[in-house]
């Protein structure tokens, strides 16, 4: 009987790899499913500015087949930790607090603030961030890092206490209740998130009114990819420098602005 010579294994991988050359890569990016207007779910449906960023510069990488996905923020981070999931938007970049993650280019920025209600309001001035706050139950998205170790240490010795709960809606609403004292949000979400409650609350339902007492530093989204588990995503170093590449041609085509602006449309 004529035996065929063994191939080296190198040879085998490209043989195979070549075979599938003309088939996308399938994979799945998760998105903040709380977060509108940048990443949210309505309908059933992943919607929001980060969303429709993400969709249009994936049209530009044929070679993959993206699914996206919802899932709660918390719950996304500690995907990206394990490496169980892929790619998740859109973290700031923390990278000492979350080793585990690396980071696109940036895609939008967003504005911090501090808002917080008349009660609190009516009993101490706040001017400064966060000596004047010192004491008070300041609200978080489950899941956000409010600032660096250093900025920790301050909150943790002016006796502030952080108080997560999931969603800029939620969050709202306790702060329009008196179930906390403030939140700390981006301004458009929150402008955005405010519009929805005033529409949708019935006439007369007790609220109190929130003011903007701080802005605090800008953040940067970013898409988030796991550094973990890399034998799992052989093609993660191909995947952001295409995805980067994608992004920054949306920057200066102003593809980007275009998407925020469709966004805010009334």
């Amino acid at each position: 009987m004529l035996r065929m010579p063994m191939l080296p294994a190198a040879l085998c991988l490209f043989i195979a790899a070549s075979a599938q050359a003309g088939t996308p890569t399938p994979l799945v990016i998760y998105g903040d499913d709380d977060y509108p207007p940048y990443s949210y779910v309505e309908n059933g449906q992943l919607k929001g500015i980060y969303t429709q960023i993400v969709r249009e510069a994936l049209q530009a990488m044929p070679q993959y087949a993206v699914q996206l996905r919802p899932v709660p923020w918390k719950r996304g981070l500690l995907m990206l930790q394990t490496g169980e999931a892929f790619a998740l938007y859109p973290p700031y970049s923390w990278r000492s607090e979350r080793p585990y993650v690396r980071y696109s280019v940036p895609l939008l920025m967003e504005q911090l603030v501090v808002l917080c209600n008349q009660d609190v309001l009516a009993r101490r001035a706040l001017r400064q961030w966060p000596a004047d706050y010192g004491g008070l139950h300041i609200g978080v998205n489950a899941g956000f890092l409010l600032g660096d170790a250093a900025l920790t240490a301050s909150l943790r010795a002016e006796k502030i206490v952080l108080d997560p709960a999931k969603g800029t809606r939620t969050n709202l609403l306790k702060l329009m209740r008196g179930r906390i004292d403030c939140y700390v949000s981006d301004r458009l979400s929150a402008q955005w998130e405010l519009q929805r409650i005033g529409r949708e609350s019935p006439p007369g339902t007790p609220m109190q009114a929130i003011e903007e007492t701080a802005q605090l530093a800008s953040q940067q989204g970013h898409l988030g990819f796991t550094a973990r588990r890399p034998a799992a995503y052989p093609y993660r170093d191909d995947f952001i420098a295409q995805f980067n590449a994608a992004i920054v041609r949306m920057q200066n085509s102003g593809a980007i602005r275009r998407i925020v602006d469709r966004a805010l449309l009334p």
